[in-house]
């Protein structure tokens, strides 16, 4: 009689960008300190957005390809800490400020959570071809939207739709950018590197 694989052994798990460098938790350290620092530096490429309290920035994008490169639980370790030492007063969020005051801080929260969203997703492949790619940044910069937006419309007491219309629309054809980046950059490193998975 034969007996049923279960459907999570059925599964196949790929390494990730951050695989490539010999195992260590001096490396994984490192790479949580560097993903951080990368997304810090992101946020201070940043462009107001007239009428909304939440600029454009390059933190989105990083954040995304932290967690893609480094997988689920170590892009989120590097977020969680590039959001903890925000808060407690290190001056790498938009425009050099920290603190968990502003009305932007949920798309900080919602980058820590897409980060372990596309990471566990590039476990799976989907950072090996440009249209998995792009699926997964889209889904990543859904996953933070879906945190900060309302997030948002709680801290500057705005109604569902004022929230959308100031804190999601205006930044739609960035992050189509943002996504064919990626959809090239990935996939071109997984080529360069010649590991398919």
């Amino acid at each position: 009689m034969a007996t049923a694989v279960p459907a999570a052994s059925a599964v196949r798990t790929h390494p990730v960008l951050a695989d490539l460098i010999p195992a260590s938790r001096l490396r994984d350290a490192t790479l949580v300190l560097g993903g951080a620092v990368l997304t810090g530096l992101a946020a201070q490429l940043s462009v107001p957005v007239p009428g909304s309290p939440v600029p454009v920035t390059g933190q989105t994008f990083a954040a995304l390809l932290v967690g893609t490169a480094l997988g689920a639980r170590r892009g989120l370790l590097a977020l969680a800490l590039y959001a903890v030492a925000g808060v407690a007063g290190m001056p790498w969020f938009a425009d050099g400020s920290s603190g968990a005051g502003a009305p932007s801080f949920g798309y900080i929260l919602g980058m820590a959570l897409a980060a372990g969203v596309v990471g566990a997703l590039a476990r799976r492949g989907a950072d090996r071809s440009v249209w998995r790619t792009a699926g997964t940044m889209v889904l990543g910069s859904a996953v933070v939207y879906a945190v900060g937006v309302p997030y948002l419309a709680l801290a500057a007491h705005l109604s569902a739709s004022q929230a959308v219309s100031l804190g999601l629309t205006p930044y739609l054809i960035g992050d189509a950018l943002k996504a064919a980046l990626a959809m090239g950059a990935l996939p071109a490193a997984w080529k360069l590197v010649g590991r398919r998975g």
